[in-house]
């Protein structure tokens, strides 16, 4: 398969990344991402870089396409974690757990986790939740 993004090191970038790998005093991932791009830049397959770096190919797919369209730094680090903004905030997670202590509808024994995610889009307190996320809120909280 003909390799849509090539790799072509500077002289410095090809010293530096050796210098990364001979020192290995960084996390794995950038070492294992330093290894396929100096074996991508001496036009090694694909197949090739995987089998000797122990990845799979679309690893190495990945780090040739994040060096071709980001740049090295990316290429090297891979995309960075950005965490997600939590799904309630304290006054819908205050009203979920008074919720669960309240007493259950009429007709029920007692408050079921679908019942609850439903209560709570029903009241207008979010638009949507997965019984999942109650549960896991629920679990936190005990």
């Amino acid at each position: 398969m003909p390799k849509i993004y090539h790799v072509d090191l500077t002289s410095k970038q090809r010293k530096d990344l050796k210098k990364l790998v001979r020192y290995g005093r960084t996390k794995a991932q950038v070492i294992t991402n330093a290894h396929i791009l100096l074996k991508a830049d001496e036009d090694k397959t694909d197949e090739e870089i995987a089998a000797l770096q122990y990845v799979g190919i679309e690893t190495v797919r990945r780090v040739r396409q994040r060096y071709w369209k980001q740049g090295l730094d990316h290429a090297l680090n891979g995309n960075p974690y950005t965490p997600r903004e939590p799904k309630l905030n304290d006054e819908q997670e205050a009203y979920l757990i008074a919720l669960a202590c309240s007493d259950a509808p009429e007709g029920y024994a007692r408050w079921t986790i679908e019942l609850l995610a439903e209560r709570m889009v029903a009241d207008g307190k979010i638009d949507t939740i997965s019984p999942s996320k109650v549960q896991m809120t629920l679990k936190k909280t005990n």
